[in-house]
């Protein structure tokens, strides 16, 4: 179906090409709202669930041991997870090595305690992609370098180096 609409018609191709590599352009307001509500209920329920997150870390035992109702906890911040990825996904494409990178050298920077790493993602996830935008729109004047391809350029060599600095210090 997806290949018949966009063989129809130029301006399909063409936007399903950008959401594929990953794009912030041509968003609407309405766009923005609608899955910004959805990001925004996904956001509160992991930052609340930073506690549930470092019990879970412990493994299920030691997390059943603190008073976590594992199950419960897995499906609550699975759903939290499908609403922040879906939403993302939604209005910008796949965006690669975001969900790699950002988590990754959160962890190198303050530690395992996810009180810190999830704030840090939810503001370091927003400045990696503007990072990665700006550079698409600076690198080749007029055309514009989509930002998942910017995202995997800045991604790839950082993340060689988070998985090098770990197995020096032998994690």
């Amino acid at each position: 179906m997806v290949n018949a609409l966009v063989m129809v018609d130029d301006s399909s191709l063409d936007r399903l090409r950008f959401w594929q590599v990953g794009t912030l352009g041509a968003r609407s307001l309405t766009d923005i709202a609608g899955v910004g509500v959805l990001m925004a209920i996904g956001a509160v329920v992991i930052v609340l669930a930073t506690g549930v997150l470092n019990a879970l870390a412990l493994g299920d035992d030691a997390a059943v041991g603190l008073g976590v109702k594992v199950g419960r906890a897995r499906v609550l911040l699975g759903v939290a997870i499908i609403l922040l990825c879906g939403a993302a996904v939604a209005l910008a494409g796949p965006i690669g090595f975001l969900g790699l990178v950002v988590p990754h050298a959160a962890r190198l920077l303050v530690g395992g305690d996810y009180r810190r790493i999830v704030p840090l993602c939810l503001l370091g996830g927003p400045v990696l992609i503007l990072l990665a935008d700006t550079a698409g729109r600076v690198i080749a004047p007029p055309a514009e370098v989509q930002v998942g391809v910017m995202t995997a350029l800045i991604g790839v060599p950082v993340f060689v180096l988070l998985i090098r600095s770990r197995r020096q210090v032998g994690l």
